[in-house]
């Protein structure tokens, strides 16, 4: 059924609707600022990335398909396609830039959302032991670094349908043992 309220959703956001912006932003935000800021470490980094999906979703710039996946999953593979450009930017402007250091409090997170992400961040690593070496070390290269599948064949030496294997198999893994915590995140 939400697979069906996902479609829906996005048909109406394809033809410019502003509510159901607001009730994708509403039922995502959070899953897409927490995807992003695993990649970026920081909140206003996070928030940007999240924002520059939203422009992207409004714009029309990908096109979802039901038949190749979960609606979910394509959000956080344009969350993650975002994230890696915006520090793609983020390089290139501290290499074009002199080194400044300026940040500002209210930019540092809470101490209960570092708790919070300290919390999951253990949870991810310990379910993360459950994983074989090979699908931790292609899960770290593809997730937290953002190496392409390609990439990551040609590191590891192995064909990229292994690495695509991999992954799944990763991911399916890690998705039973995080059962109970993914309810809550989401």
């Amino acid at each position: 059924m939400e697979k069906h309220e996902d479609v829906q959703l996005y048909e109406r956001l394809h033809a410019k609707d502003q509510a159901a912006m607001e009730m994708l932003y509403d039922k995502y935000g959070k899953l897409l600022y927490s995807f992003a800021y695993k990649m970026v470490y920081n909140s206003a980094g996070a928030e940007e990335v999240v924002q520059e999906v939203m422009i992207k979703l409004w714009r029309g710039k990908g096109v979802y398909s039901a038949e190749k996946g979960r609606f979910t999953t394509w959000l956080l593979t344009i969350t993650r396609h975002t994230a890696i450009d915006y520090l793609r930017k983020q390089k290139r402007h501290t290499e074009d830039v002199i080194h400044q250091e300026t940040e500002h409090e209210d930019s540092q997170p809470g101490v209960e959302e570092m708790v919070e992400w300290k919390h999951r961040s253990e949870r991810v690593k310990e379910a993360m032991r459950v994983l074989k070496e090979e699908q931790r070390l292609i899960i770290d290269m593809f997730y937290f670094k953002g190496y392409s599948q390609k990439t990551i064949a040609e590191k590891v030496n192995v064909p990229l349908g292994t690495v695509k294997g991999r992954i799944r198999l990763a991911l399916k893994h890690l998705k039973d043992e995080l059962y109970e915590e993914r309810r809550d995140w989401q």
